[in-house]
């Protein structure tokens, strides 16, 4: 079993404070949902989780396994198990999805077989209904926005992490890539059992990714959790302070901090 845990964290990025004293716990089997207006933090929270540099941690703690790694490279928190599902997943011209994989796999694992190593991508592609051809092409390289985010799926499922985070993985889906993405979600979770956070603004996506747990982030903080029947609130009343059972004077007081 594996816990993320992060303790009073305070984030800020280009001077501006962007999380204040958020705490979360995250174990395997779990899967969280970040719900909350647009610029509260969310996205922020996944990054500074994976270590990107643009992100200054000001105070505060990110355990794994009781493992500080506050001050852990990107590569180094990767190779613990961490993944990030990106919002905007970028363009690598000259890299192959293939050719990735093959090295980050066979740099994972000594005992590495190509054998099995072609037949899982093979059927993970097919089961994405993503062309075949895309494994051959540069990495995201002209790719749609759907595209980019079911190589994302694939690559969580052939690097088999156990604490998957997935940053509105649900944005540029159609309908059909929606229901997709969701079932591999699941079904990676129900066979490998990790930790998910789930970042997102649509109860469309929790149709078929069903988490165990709701929180709601409002500036930079989570401000209330609880289980699904908080997303149908969400989804009835939007993010009224009032409606959700969120005191203003929390808010207010989150906002006084910063």
């Amino acid at each position: 079993m594996h816990t993320l845990k992060i303790i009073d964290l305070c984030v800020s990025v280009d001077g501006k404070q962007i999380l204040n004293k958020l705490n979360l716990v995250i174990n395997s089997g779990e899967i969280h949902a970040i719900m909350g207006p647009n610029g509260t933090g969310k996205s922020t929270l996944s990054k500074v989780i994976m270590g990107d540099s643009n992100y200054k941690i000001m105070s505060g703690h990110i355990y794994f396994d009781d493992k500080e790694i506050n001050d852990m490279a990107v590569d180094e928190r990767a190779r613990l198990g961490i993944f990030l599902g990106m919002q905007m997943p970028m363009e690598i011209e000259g890299v192959s999805n293939a050719d990735f994989l093959r090295t980050a796999l066979h740099n994972k694992n000594s005992e590495f077989k190509l054998y099995d190593f072609i037949k899982k991508m093979n059927s993970t592609v097919a089961d994405l209904s993503m062309d075949k051809e895309m494994i051959h092409r540069g990495i995201n390289q002209g790719f749609s926005g759907g595209e980019r985010k079911k190589n994302e799926i694939l690559q969580m499922y052939m690097l088999e992490p156990n604490t998957v985070l997935l940053d509105e993985i649900d944005s540029g889906l159609d309908v059909d890539s929606l229901r997709i993405v969701g079932e591999a979600v699941m079904n990676y979770y129900n066979h490998v059992k990790p930790g998910i956070l789930l970042i997102t603004h649509y109860q469309r996506l929790l149709d078929y990714i069903k988490p165990d747990f709701v929180h709601i982030m409002m500036g930079g903080s989570i401000v209330k959790s609880g289980d699904f029947s908080l997303v149908d609130l969400i989804e009835k009343y939007g993010y009224d302070l009032n409606k959700l059972g969120i005191s203003t004077s929390v808010v207010e007081e989150i906002g006084s901090n910063e």
